[in-house]
């Protein structure tokens, strides 16, 4: 796991950039024409990555899934049999509460959620394994907000997943022995088309919920030309999402599950 982790962020931006840098310092003597393009190429990268334009053109691309109309979410429960909360990692040892805590983007996601299970009436799966090995699980971690700020019971957690596909995997495990067929998942709309893949691979029907877009008006000065530290962090995420779907699609195409 460890390892995984290592490799990923080496090799995704915005980490291969700053590796591009330090190459670039360490030839700037020996090679210099090659310094000039591994400079050029990562300080770009990274001007690139800070642009809010460059996020909004970039999520584009991958939110496929539109979002679900008010009107629609009185009558879930005639096109799906409960809701799947998909896990985003944890804030650790947050001093104000005393113990770990769900990410922004898990409140949002919860948020969206309980929206969706107050007005339709169904039932909640949470799903989410240990963050590096460390109790408690992201699925407990969401079930308690939900429970505590948004006034919604939970009635699965499915506490072994490390991976979208394995969210899939496991929640099928526990669902469709209920009788649980149909789901709507609910994630970030840039994550939608790979966890709807996931969940159909594991024989559900789904019924996408995405919420936090990022491919709207992205509302800046001077139409998002200028950096912005925020902007570093999106075009990570999705261009981590980018590559999953790809690597999904090698990797898990007819159901294998090699990791």
């Amino acid at each position: 796991m460890l390892f995984r982790y290592f490799i990923k962020q080496l090799l995704l931006p915005p980490g291969i950039l700053f590796l591009l840098l330090l190459i670039a310092w360490w030839l700037r003597r020996a090679r210099p024409r090659l310094a000039g393009l591994c400079f050029a190429l990562g300080l770009g990268g990274l001007w690139l990555m800070s642009l809010p334009v460059v996020v909004q053109w970039s999520a584009k691309a991958l939110e496929r899934e539109p979002p679900l109309a008010r009107e629609e979410w009185a009558g879930l429960a005639r096109r799906a049999d409960a809701i799947v909360v998909l896990g985003s990692g944890r804030e650790r040892g947050d001093l104000a509460w005393g113990e770990d805590q769900p990410t922004g983007v898990g409140l949002e996601r919860q948020r969206y959620a309980a929206r969706l299970a107050k007005a339709s009436g169904l039932p909640i799966l949470t799903s989410g394994g240990l963050h590096y090995g460390t109790p408690p699980t992201e699925a407990k971690l969401m079930a308690d907000s939900l429970r505590d700020d948004f006034g919604v019971s939970v009635r699965w957690q499915e506490g072994k997943s490390r991976t979208t596909w394995e969210n899939a995997l496991f929640s099928a495990d526990m669902l469709l022995p209920e009788g649980v067929k149909r789901v709507v998942v609910v994630t970030q709309a840039w994550h939608m088309p790979r966890a709807v893949w996931s969940f159909q691979q594991a024989g559900f029907e789904v019924v996408p919920a995405p919420v936090g877009f990022l491919g709207t008006d992205n509302a800046r000065p001077f139409g998002g030309w200028l950096p912005e530290f925020k902007s570093i962090w999106q075009s990570g995420q999705l261009l981590n999402e980018a590559v999953g779907q790809v690597g999904y699609s090698m990797f898990y195409r007819g159901g294998e599950t090699a990791d």
